[in-house]
């Protein structure tokens, strides 16, 4: 009797465990699993131009403005645009009451101005436009003054882009480094193991806005309660982890990628985004072989930008070989200077390197795999400079190496990167600021730039940046390969993720 009453005791609590069990297996994940391609080297948003810091961060700082869908700053932890006054010097910003910062208190405007002031002393986008402000100090507890030295039209903009951002933070977490991440943003920081995960959790006091959600603008929610964001550094881990269902999201993959993710029978989805951004090649204009104007252009003159295209992305979808900056319809289309784009002219090269005063030096080509297209690219260069007769050596380490190694202008002449394609030509690179890896200064670049930068007027502003694109091409500080598309992939679990330049997964669930 004893044996019979425990086995069905047993059988009972077995029966139990397994509708317990299948409810468990029925419920909505809590969390999602996302792929990027490195260890951030950084959680500071201000301490690198970094897109990979960049994405995570933005999920934990919020900016005053940001942009919706169609690329317009709209404002976010602003109340509104700013007022500007008739002279195009003072900016006066106020900010939205009841915003709550991740440590319990309300987000005031000396929280602002010393976030602001950080960044200007920071990062390279805020040391460019401290350069343009006279003052900045807190009005009342909700209200902020810019005054401006000369009218700066980008300044909104500037404050806008995730990318070295203008992170609003509390004060009293304002150190350096940066050892307390305190944002108001829809997500709040819980750990981080490195080569494991960063991994962010739903902050429940989040104050969103009310618009509709467009772009990274209008409300926010944090819908997933936890985002683990793994750092997968090989292209392909990140195919295949994608195609197993490891991944719910898995950024920047390959493009031959795509005909496995197109076949997958539903197991992952993959997501085309055009008009992704530009890659381009960083000279170092400060030391070594490429400090000197005339070898850059003679490099300029060896580059076969549309081999390079082919080399990275080798499907004509994905890449676009054009020389101007900004596509057809923009106001800032300009032809200007591409004359010299995509030479591939190994005999006109080898004259102008002759005439430099070539002597054979080492040209140290800092590069990654994190990134496939990046290294594709670097390796096709490398051949284009050895027919040339350019000695070419390519630097491959890890992309947080790389972004460590590029402050030194002892460690190489040339790096490859890329950038978001950005509708106001100040926000990137960050090479047409002052003080970024590269650190391209002349006067030159100074008076285009301030010419441009001063003139509120969209029409002329477009005439003007003509006349900055022509600078490049004669000074050449960096070298712009082309156009792409970006290719990631997401779960079909993974609902109502929008694609984005820096993803984002505010708004995005679990089913």
């Amino acid at each position: 009797m004893l044996h019979t009453s425990f086995r069905r005791r047993t059988l009972a609590v077995m029966a139990t465990a397994l509708v317990a069990g299948a409810t468990w297996a029925q419920a909505p994940r809590s969390y999602a699993t996302l792929a990027m391609v490195a260890e951030p080297q950084t959680l500071d948003p201000m301490a690198s131009t970094a897109d990979l810091v960049g994405t995570i961060m933005q999920h934990v700082y919020e900016t005053l403005y940001t942009f919706d869908a169609k690329w317009n700053a709209v404002p976010m932890l602003a109340d509104g645009l700013p007022k500007v006054s008739p002279d195009g010097k003072t900016y006066t910003i106020k900010l939205r009451k009841g915003v709550m910062l991740h440590n319990g208190r309300e987000l005031n405007a000396d929280d602002v101005v010393a976030s602001l002031q950080r960044w200007i002393e920071q990062s390279p986008r805020g040391k460019a436009l401290g350069k343009e402000v006279d003052s900045l100090k807190a009005q009342g507890t909700h209200g902020l003054e810019f005054v401006l030295k000369q009218p700066y039209a980008p300044l909104v903009s500037q404050l806008a882009l995730p990318s070295g951002m203008a992170a609003i933070m509390a004060k009293e977490s304002i150190a350096t480094p940066l050892t307390s991440f305190v944002g108001t943003g829809p997500y709040q920081f819980k750990e981080r193991k490195p080569d494991a995960y960063v991994l962010l959790t739903r902050f429940d006091k989040y104050s969103a806005r009310k618009e509709p959600a467009s772009g990274y603008g209008g409300k926010r929610e944090a819908a997933i309660a936890e985002l683990r964001f793994v750092p997968v550094p090989n292209a392909n881990t990140r195919v295949e982890g994608a195609l197993a269902g490891q991944y719910d999201y898995a950024d920047l993959l390959p493009t031959e990628a795509l005909p496995r993710l197109d076949k997958s029978g539903g197991k992952t989805v993959p997501i085309l985004t055009t008009s992704f951004g530009f890659p381009y090649l960083v000279f170092n204009t400060k030391e070594g072989v490429a400090a000197n104007p005339a070898m850059r252009q003679a490099i300029q003159s060896a580059i076969g930008q549309g081999e390079m295209l082919a080399a990275g992305f080798g499907d004509t979808r994905f890449f676009a070989v054009e020389g101007h900056h900004f596509p057809k319809g923009s106001p800032f289309y300009s032809t200007a200077g591409t004359d010299r784009y995509n030479q591939r002219d190994p005999r006109k090269a080898r004259a102008e390197a002759e005439k430099a005063g070539y002597k054979g030096d080492t040209i140290r080509v800092l590069t990654s795999r994190q990134y496939d297209f990046h290294y594709n690219m670097a390796l096709m260069m490398a051949e284009q400079l050895k027919r040339a007769g350019f000695k070419a050596e390519l630097n491959v380490v890890d992309w947080a190496t790389l972004v460590q190694r590029r402050n030194d202008p002892k460690l190489w002449d040339i790096y490859v990167t890329h950038s978001g394609q950005f509708p106001e030509p100040m926000l990137s690179p960050p090479q047409l600021g002052e003080g970024a890896p590269g650190w391209w200064s002349s006067p030159a670049k100074q008076a285009a730039l301030a010419a441009f930068n001063r003139e509120a007027d969209p029409v002329k502003r477009g005439a003007l940046w003509g006349k900055v694109q022509q600078v490049v091409y004669d000074e050449v500080p960096y070298i712009n390969v082309g156009k792409f598309a970006g290719l990631s992939a997401r779960s079909p679990s993974l609902d109502n993720y929008q694609s984005a330049t820096w993803p984002f997964f505010w708004n995005a669930r679990i089913k």
